[in-house]
């Protein structure tokens, strides 16, 4: 093992074989107090392990990546019985594709409308043949429903309205059958583009308008699996075949920047600012996915294109 200990910038050890920990200790005790604690104290480890694994002591810093919507293997019902007795009773043994969508700093109603919609979903059969449709299954979108108020695109406004939230649910359905590569009868983006998925990725629903249609055109049943766990989404298709390697393709064919807009908060000190929403972009985007079969053959498959509205910076400021 090779370990390289620099303070700010400079090289002071360069040591082969193992260290002995007092030595090494005492060796930088001695190097800072030479240096006269000058500034601030930085130090970087450079490991480089040719030999044996090793571990992070406790003065090294742990970095946590960030949880981002994708596809995902893992999921945390895979030892639950309920659902290990599912996939005996209804055949589907394999997972075929599942997506992690992740929610960005989601409203008490938005995350709830989720969970609940997820747990609705959860255990659904669509039949060899079928058509399913996120609106029959899952709506209305109503309070008798049980579902709440929660963020909503209307135009190029972000407003609230009962049921908010549900196109997490859509857009991650969406990329789970584009990965299992189903037909897609029926799907709409956003009016804007969402944090949560890649341009061209999303589908938006509204009830008795914009409907996600999905037909399972294989030749057996798939079951779907879904749970909505803090502010994460979990969907999954299961049934009895694995489906041919799917790679998603975008091409941004004209892109408008997000405005800015900014309201007075008298409460706000001079000069402050405070950031109630986060703009993106607008774009015109054309997606495709090729499909890439275990004989070599690969197939393009257009998928249309998207048209998205800016989405405004809508800042707060004392003047």
């Amino acid at each position: 093992m090779t370990i390289i200990i620099q303070y700010q910038g400079v090289f002071i050890l360069n040591c082969n074989g193992k260290i002995r920990y007092l030595f090494f200790i005492a060796y930088l005790l001695c190097f800072f107090v030479l240096s006269g604690f000058k500034s601030k104290i930085c130090y970087n480890y450079i490991i480089e392990n040719n030999e044996e694994p090793y571990y992070y002591e406790e003065n090294t810093p742990e970095f946590e990546e960030p949880l981002v919507s994708g596809p995902i293997k893992d999921l945390p019902w895979d030892e639950n019985e309920s659902f290990l007795n599912s996939l005996e009773q209804n055949n589907t043994p394999i997972l075929m594709a599942a997506y992690r969508t992740v929610l960005k700093n989601p409203l008490p109603g938005e995350e709830y409308n989720v969970h609940l919609a997820a747990s609705l979903l959860c255990g659904t059969i669509i039949k060899p043949g079928e058509v399913f449709s996120q609106n029959q299954l899952l709506g209305p979108y109503t309070k008798e429903k049980g579902y709440r108020e929660g963020p909503t695109y209307i135009g190029s406004q972000l407003t609230t309205t009962v049921g908010g939230g549900v196109c997490k649910i859509s857009s991650t359905l969406y990329n789970v059958a584009i990965l299992c590569n189903l037909e897609i009868v029926q799907r709409y983006n956003h009016s804007m583009p969402v944090p949560y998925v890649p341009y061209g990725q999303d589908a938006t629903v509204a009830y008795g308008v914009k409907d996600l249609k999905i037909r399972n055109n294989t030749d057996f049943p798939i079951m779907i699996w879904a749970e909505g766990i803090g502010e994460i989404l979990y969907i999954a298709f299961y049934g009895s075949q694995e489906p041919p390697e799917v790679k998603w393709h975008h091409e941004f064919l004209a892109t408008e920047k997000a405005p800015y807009i900014y309201k007075i908060n008298p409460a706000l000190a001079e000069g402050e600012q405070n950031v109630l929403l986060e703009g993106m972009n607008g774009a015109t985007v054309k997606s495709w996915v090729t499909i890439h079969y275990s004989d070599g053959r690969v197939v393009t498959r257009q998928l249309g294109i998207s048209h998205y509205l800016p989405m405004p910076h809508i800042i707060e400021r004392n003047k």
